[in-house]
């Protein structure tokens, strides 16, 4: 379970570590669609720049962010965070790599997203994401720290009677509302190339279990 940044605490933690003069801060999907943003408020000693692919309430740039850095320096923000977004990104991998351009050595990502919910925004709705999905995203490979990766809000789940025969009204567990993931870029990675990055590289010396023998 997330601490630091769990889905009560994350913004807060954000707030506190950021409002500060200087800090330079981007919001990837700051459009208000289910309720009233606070952001300009609680960051309001620091640069806030909401990024959105529509327009709307507090957006300030309009583009895709699988391509953030055609509308941003390189290096030139100090905290990266995203909420209830990365689901709807098409190839997150990418947007990962972008958010490594813009941000600076010793900045701060935080990413919030779904680990299990409901159906939503189609057709835009493509991916849901464990912690460890997250920390492979934001690996060491693309120059990240993982300061602390977590799940919140435990959901109780059980298959519908409409479900094959075997499975109807059976429990499932380990389910949760949200995954958080909180880093630190600590390098600068030149020519970064998904292609060329190779399992242990992303998942470390961990190993996948092995068959009973």
């Amino acid at each position: 379970m997330a601490k630091m940044v769990s889905h009560e605490n994350w913004q807060p933690y954000l707030y506190e570590i950021g409002n500060k003069s200087g800090m330079r801060i981007l919001e990837i999907g700051s459009r208000e669609v289910t309720a009233k943003s606070n952001a300009r408020k609680y960051f309001s000693q620091a640069e806030y720049v909401g990024f959105d692919y529509y327009a709307g309430d507090n957006v300030d740039v309009v583009g895709d962010a699988h391509k953030l850095s055609d509308y941003f320096e390189e290096n030139s923000f100090d905290l990266v965070y995203s909420s209830a977004s990365f689901e709807h990104f098409a190839m997150p991998w990418l947007v990962a790599q972008e958010i490594a351009k813009i941000l600076k050595v010793d900045g701060i990502v935080f990413v919030e997203t779904h680990f299990s919910f409901s159906s939503h925004e189609r057709p835009w709705h493509f991916f849901h994401f464990s912690d460890m999905a997250l920390k492979v995203l934001f690996s060491d490979a693309l120059g990240f720290e993982c300061i602390e990766a977590g799940v919140s809000n435990p959901i109780v789940g059980r298959f519908s009677s409409l479900a094959a025969k075997y499975l109807r009204n059976k429990p499932v567990g380990g389910m949760y509302c949200h995954s958080e993931y909180l880093g630190k870029k600590v390098r600068e990675v030149k020519d970064f190339d998904w292609s060329k990055v190779s399992l242990q590289d992303v998942v470390g010396i961990t190993e996948y279990p092995k068959p009973d023998e």
